[in-house]
């Protein structure tokens, strides 16, 4: 069994235990439901920032534990005050070592749009995103039908949260809702966890040209970055290349830094 069939095989369990302990009646009690979202498309598009999703993740099955001391609260809301365009938080427990108060946390100190990075295949999963504070969350494609894509995303847009619909190569767009406004490109391969850089670049131009398009994975160094925003992203997801400093929201901030230099040089 591949690691993505042993997530989605885990996370299938994992929900039917949390429908049980918390009913979705006792999710729209939340004191999030009634709030209105930040809306994570219109600040990745905001001129006056990056397009920087900047990442929480403790742990991944690739890398193990990446760094395990970072505060979720502190980390987000230094990313936020460095320049990024938004956050995204990993909820997933079993396989990444984050937990749904991990995205409270950052959603009560930090005020940029907050991503919910979950593997979803519930409707129940979407109500509880809402209810735990999200703004966004993260459709993977490779683990849904085409219909189940579809309910999930209407869900999620009658309850007042973005989707970030997530590929990883040029046969997932034709699974994509026509609603589909924010698109992920991911270089990672979720079976093998292996990078590959040129896949980004060889599929946007597939992609809606309405769509808000976003890089996932792989962006290592500024250069990478001005790359992609050359080949037409919007966004871009950054996670473990911050995570894995000592202190991450000063990695991110010094990256903002290089990518300002660059973008004064070329003025």
């Amino acid at each position: 069994m591949h690691i993505l069939e042993k997530i989605v095989a885990s996370k299938q369990h994992e929900v039917m235990q949390l429908k049980k302990s918390f009913p979705v009646p006792e999710l729209e009690k939340s004191r999030y439901f009634p709030e209105p979202v930040r809306s994570l498309k219109s600040s990745v598009l905001d001129r006056e920032k990056n397009g920087i999703i900047a990442e929480f993740k403790r742990q991944s099955p690739s890398r193990g534990v990446i760094n395990s001391l970072a505060c979720p609260a502190e980390v987000c809301r230094a990313y936020i005050d460095s320049g990024a365009s938004a956050v995204s938080v990993l909820t997933d427990s079993e396989f990444f070592g984050g937990r749904n108060t991990d995205l409270i946390k950052v959603k009560e100190n930090c005020n940029g749009p907050v991503l919910r990075k979950e593997f979803i295949i519930d409707e129940y999963q979407v109500v509880e995103s809402k209810s735990i504070g999200a703004d966004a969350i993260l459709l993977i494609v490779d683990i849904l039908s085409k219909d189940e894509l579809r309910n999930l995303s209407l869900l999620a847009s009658s309850l007042g949260l973005e989707v970030l619909f997530e590929i990883h190569d040029g046969e997932g767009i034709e699974k994509l809702p026509p609603e589909a406004a924010i698109i992920g490109i991911n270089s990672r391969n979720l079976d093998s966890f292996r990078i590959n850089r040129e896949l980004p670049v060889n599929v946007i131009n597939r992609l809606p040209e309405e769509s808000v398009r976003i890089a996932e994975s792989g962006i290592r160094s500024v250069r990478d970055l001005v790359n992609l925003r050359i080949a037409g992203f919007d966004g871009f997801l950054i996670g473990e290349r911050f995570m894995k400093s000592p202190d991450p929201g000063a990695s991110c901030r010094k990256f903002i830094r290089e990518i300002a230099t660059i973008n004064n040089e070329q003025v």
